[in-house]
C-alpha cells in the first residue's frame, strides 16, 4: 500500500445533493426550478464567501437556519440513490491502486454512520460537526491531517467540487488539491489561478487519473 491518501468530499463528490435541495423548496414553497436558478444566480454572482447568505436572501429566507430542524426530519438520513454511481465503486477503485482513503466534509456528525450504512469503506472520516471546524478554515485541514495519523501534506490529495471551500484552502495547507467539476459550485466556479493540481469531472475519471495529482519524480 502506498503512503499516499486520497481524502474526498461528501457533497457533490460523493454524494447528489439534489434532494437536499428539492427538500428545502417544499419548506420554502418554492418551485424546484426557481430554487434552482437562484441557486447558481447567487454562486456566479457573489463572492465565493457570500454566495450561500446571497442564495438565502435572494429567496427571501435569510433566517433560514431557524428552519434547519424542519429540514433535518424532512431529508432524513442519506439514501441509497444520493450516492453517485462512482462513489462506491471509485473508493474501490483507488483502495485497489494502493491508495489510502479517507473522507472529510463539511456534514453534520450522523453522516458518518449513514454513509457507513451504505457502504462507504474508507480508513477515517470526519464530519464537520464531530470535528468542530469548517471548511475553509485552515483548522480543517489541519484536524484533517491528525485524523489520518499526521502524514505529510504533501501526501494527501483533497478532492472537492467547490474552489473557495476544497481546492484554494487544500492547496494552501500544502494538500494536492483535485477539483472535481460537477453540481452547481463545480460547474459555476472557476480558477483562474491554475491551483488545483488535478481537474477531473467524475470519481470514474478520478481513479483513473490520481497519479497525476503529484508531479513525475
Amino acid at each position: 500500500m502506498s503512503d499516499r491518501w486520497v481524502c474526498l468530499d461528501v457533497g457533490e463528490t460523493l454524494v447528489d445533493e439534489t434532494r437536499v435541495f428539492r427538500t428545502w423548496a417544499e419548506i420554502f414553497d418554492l418551485p424546484q426550478f426557481t430554487l434552482m436558478a437562484v441557486l447558481g444566480g447567487s454562486i456566479s454572482n457573489a463572492s465565493d464567501a457570500d454566495g450561500w447568505r446571497r442564495f438565502f436572501e435572494l429567496i427571501q429566507h435569510p433566517d433560514w437556519r431557524d428552519s434547519r430542524p424542519e429540514f433535518e426530519a424532512r431529508y432524513g438520513a442519506l439514501r441509497p440513490d444520493d450516492l453517485y454511481p462512482d462513489a462506491l465503486r471509485a473508493i474501490d477503485g483507488l483502495k485497489a491502486r494502493g491508495y489510502r482513503v479517507a473522507i472529510t466534509a463539511n456534514q453534520p456528525a450522523r453522516r458518518h454512520a449513514e454513509l457507513e450504512a451504505l457502504g462507504v469503506d474508507v480508513e477515517a472520516m470526519g464530519m464537520s460537526d464531530a470535528m468542530g471546524v469548517f471548511k475553509p478554515d485552515p483548522a480543517f485541514f489541519a484536524q484533517t491531517l491528525e485524523l489520518l495519523g499526521s502524514p505529510p501534506a504533501a501526501d494527501v490529495a483533497y478532492v472537492g467540487d467547490r474552489v473557495d471551500n476544497d481546492v484554494r484552502p487544500s492547496a494552501a495547507a500544502g494538500m494536492r488539491a483535485v477539483w472535481i467539476r460537477r453540481g452547481p459550485w463545480g460547474l459555476l466556479h472557476e480558477d483562474p489561478d491554475g491551483v488545483a493540481h488535478l481537474v477531473v469531472r467524475s470519481l470514474d475519471e478520478l481513479v483513473e487519473r490520481i497519479d497525476e495529482a503529484w508531479p513525475l519524480p
